[in-house]
């Protein structure tokens, strides 16, 4: 099983999406966790709401540092915000595939209701798409080497 670290600074929003549409959709194959550098200590109530309208199960998730990591030991770390993108990682990170996905936060919407739902129907799209690609990579490679691989061509450093 590829175990991965979602980063993004506040840990409330783009991480947390990550963590709970991982764990839901590549069970048994990905287990993540989610993490940031300066977390608020509170999951966005709007993350909750529309993981729930898509029947993405939100138990457990909770805003907290990367520092609470270490013994998780990930396979791949990934940064989802462009904040996190340039921070230095701690040390206990250092064998750890490190991979970038970009996502707009869609907690920083203003607009309508109907706005903020299509801006976290996006981005949890696009999770989506890119988790099932890991999964695939995960689940058809034989070893260790052959997933770093793929993970290369996805654009892991």
């Amino acid at each position: 099983m590829l175990k991965i670290l979602y980063i993004c600074t506040h840990n409330r929003c783009r991480s947390i999406l990550s963590e709970a549409i991982t764990n839901q959709f590549a069970a048994g194959v990905l287990e993540a966790k989610s993490a940031g550098s300066q977390p608020c200590g509170e999951v966005h109530p709007l993350s909750i709401k529309y993981l729930e309208e898509q029947n993405i199960n939100v138990g457990g998730l909770q805003s907290q540092s990367w520092d609470e990591f270490e013994q998780f030991a990930p396979d791949l770390v990934i940064t989802v915000c462009d904040s996190a993108a340039g921070e230095v990682c701690p040390i206990w990170f250092g064998n750890s595939l490190k991979m970038h996905w970009g996502l707009s936060d869609p907690s920083k919407i203003e607009g309508s209701e109907e706005e903020k739902r299509q801006g976290f129907l996006k981005t949890i799209k696009i999770i989506k798409e890119r988790v099932e690609k890991l999964k695939v990579i995960a689940s058809s490679a034989t070893t260790t080497e052959t997933i770093k691989k793929e993970l290369i061509k996805l654009g892991a450093q």
